[in-house]
């Protein structure tokens, strides 16, 4: 039986961390491609995103419970004060995205007047349920509504763009460059240095 690294995260937190990155990615490209439709053709992939982005929320929200019942493994020594300043700043903010991001848009889809016409579907099978205060709003304050929660969508998305190049911009010289184990402790297949 192979014994676990207590340097490394371990099984659920790596499978949490890949499964959430690999969506949040497919998501990113999806707002993308849909962004440069009209009309009907629209719905599906919006749909879609919408699914992907409630199966973040909830798969952030179970690796928060994770990560708050099973520590992460200790950084190495060789990481500085700076760097986990740094590195504890990203995740909260990465957690701030994981979120704020799929709740942003379940607030905006619920403020919408279309809402009625297109609810939200997980995967064109389970009907996800609008928020119910938004989509009571008087058609002047629901489009106020609708306004706030699409530019804090927006922001947030942003704000995603920047974190996903930070994290792996740290994570390629803390591989390559400082040649130290941070990239192992995610990273199943990756050995780590001998010490």
């Amino acid at each position: 039986m192979p014994t676990i690294d207590p340097r490394r995260y371990n099984a659920v937190a790596m499978s949490l961390h890949w499964l959430i990155a690999a969506l949040i990615l497919t998501n990113i490209g999806l707002a993308w491609y849909f962004n440069t439709l009209t009309g009907l053709p629209k719905i599906p992939p919006i749909q879609l995103h919408k699914s992907i982005g409630i199966t973040v929320l909830i798969l952030s929200l179970l690796r928060l419970g994770w990560r708050l019942a099973v520590p992460p493994p200790p950084l190495p020594a060789s990481v500085t004060r700076r760097e986990r300043l740094a590195a504890g700043a990203a995740y909260v903010l990465f957690y701030v995205v994981m979120i704020g991001m799929p709740l942003s848009g379940w607030a905006l889809s619920s403020a919408s007047k279309v809402i009625q016409i297109y609810p939200i579907t997980l995967y064109g099978v389970v009907k996800w349920p609008a928020i119910a205060p938004l989509t009571q709003l008087p058609p002047p304050q629901m489009k106020a509504a609708h306004g706030v929660f699409v530019t804090t969508h927006e922001l947030l998305a942003k704000l995603a763009y920047a974190l996903i190049v930070l994290h792996v911009a740290a994570a390629l010289r803390h591989q390559f460059l400082k040649r130290d184990a941070v990239l192992s402790r995610m990273v199943p297949f990756i050995r780590r240095p001998a010490t």
